[in-house]
């Protein structure tokens, strides 16, 4: 199995992912959604949200598109701007000749910003940008080893967010909510996290605890779910109404968009691949279950494996994936059997995330798509002999650990909008 062509894939995605999250590159964020797929939702909320898709819109065009008479959409678009929610810009691309260039409409994004925190084994993540969308600042802490508790990840996170207020400076607009992902089970709506492998706490009301420690609204969600959204708000996932999107890091995560929204399952805890069953009585999962699919692709199942390949002679921690890597690489045959195996079991899940939900597409995302013996050509061929029908595209984007982050503002920003919109 060669490098070459996984390799060219590689740098195609790299760069593609960086233009994706870059934001200025695509005008407006958040889920492009057409007239009849903007549910119950208020006109006024649907005007804010396609405004806001956009990045500027007319409001002819924006009449047109939510399918009203521009009567109806003028005086709410007056008390959105009273509201200083939406403000007016002249579009001089349009301006010809004498005159006042047309008016269009973006979101104000100097009404305040949102905070996305990212909290991993090693890393915390953080980022803040404003109500359109674009970032304004970002920071990161290393993780202390022994974090476990509550109480110490609180007092990280206040840490965390210090410097991220730090790096947006004094004059920033005030922030007015905050979204938090990490692995493990969370129920969204309530705020509760049910189980994390890097904490030693169950059933904590992790929502409340942060907005408690911070002082402001608090949105919390599982990291794969982050993602989604990042995909969802600010990648190619904003135009499909629905897509599948698998990551692999720690463990292996599965978000759902259903109708250009997240399906998070009855009770919030669904979408868990990562914990779906691939060999009876197999090998030992952090979540103390036997036999699930993480334990056999994940980050902490390829570790586990090492030190057959690097004969025990292992580097600190953070490094032995690069340093299996290499040796795959370099014609270890261990290191790259290690990987083959991994590779495999990755590509049943896939099939498996085909053939119960059918999406348009699925994104195998996250950073450690950087591994490209997980995605090779001859692993992604195997997808296709265990689903029932032609399996759906499969894109890889490999990103840099910010995404996460940018996945939490999206949260954020999702939640604030019904709380904006009174």
């Amino acid at each position: 199995m060669g490098l070459d062509a996984p390799q060219r894939t590689k740098r195609r995605t790299q760069g593609a992912a960086a233009t994706q999250l870059a934001g200025a590159d695509a005008p407006g964020c958040g889920p492009l959604r057409g007239a009849r797929q903007q549910g119950t939702l208020s006109l006024r909320q649907q005007i804010y949200e396609q405004v806001r898709s956009a990045g500027r819109i007319s409001r002819a065009v924006l009449a047109k598109e939510l399918e009203v008479s521009p009567g109806s959409v003028t005086p709410l678009v007056s008390d959105l701007l009273a509201a200083d929610l939406l403000r007016e810009l002249e579009d001089e691309t349009q301006h010809v000749g004498r005159g006042r260039p047309p008016v269009t409409l973006g979101v104000n994004p100097e009404r305040g910003l949102v905070a996305g925190l990212k909290i991993s084994d090693h890393e915390y993540s953080a980022i803040l940008v404003d109500l359109a969308g674009q970032p304004v600042a970002q920071a990161t802490l290393p993780r202390a080893a022994d974090i476990r508790s509550i109480k110490s990840l609180l007092d990280e996170l206040s840490v965390l967010y210090a410097r991220l207020l730090d790096s947006a400076g004094p004059d920033a607009p005030p922030v007015l909510g905050v979204g938090l992902g990490l692995p493990g089970m969370v129920e969204h709506a309530s705020g509760l996290l049910r189980w994390s492998p890097i904490l030693d706490a169950r059933n904590v009301d992790l929502a409340r605890a942060v907005s408690d420690r911070l002082g402001l609204p608090v949105s919390v969600d599982n990291d794969a779910n982050l993602l989604t959204m990042a995909e969802l708000w600010f990648g190619k996932g904003r135009s499909l109404s629905d897509f599948a999107v698998v990551t692999i890091e720690y463990g292996v995560g599965l978000g759902l968009v259903v109708d250009h929204a997240p399906y998070r399952g009855a009770h919030g805890f669904g979408m868990e691949l990562g914990h779906t069953k691939v060999q009876l009585d197999g090998a030992l999962c952090r979540c103390g279950q036997r036999g699930c699919l993480e334990a056999y692709v994940a980050d902490f199942a390829l570790v586990r494996e090492a030190p057959i390949a690097l004969d025990g002679a292992l580097p600190p921690r953070g490094e032995v994936l690069e340093a299996l890597y290499n040796q795959a690489k370099d014609g270890n045959e261990a290191a790259r059997a290690i990987f083959d195996r991994a590779g495999r079991y990755l590509a049943l899940g896939l099939a498996n995330v085909a053939n119960l939900f059918d999406p348009r597409r699925i994104i195998l995302s996250g950073s450690r798509m950087r591994y490209d013996y997980l995605y090779a050509e001859e692993m992604l061929a195997e997808v296709s002999g265990l689903t029932l029908n032609t399996p759906p595209p499969i894109e890889v984007n490999a990103w840099d650990d910010l995404v996460w982050a940018r996945g939490a503002a999206a949260l954020a920003l999702s939640d604030l909008t019904p709380r904006l919109m009174g």
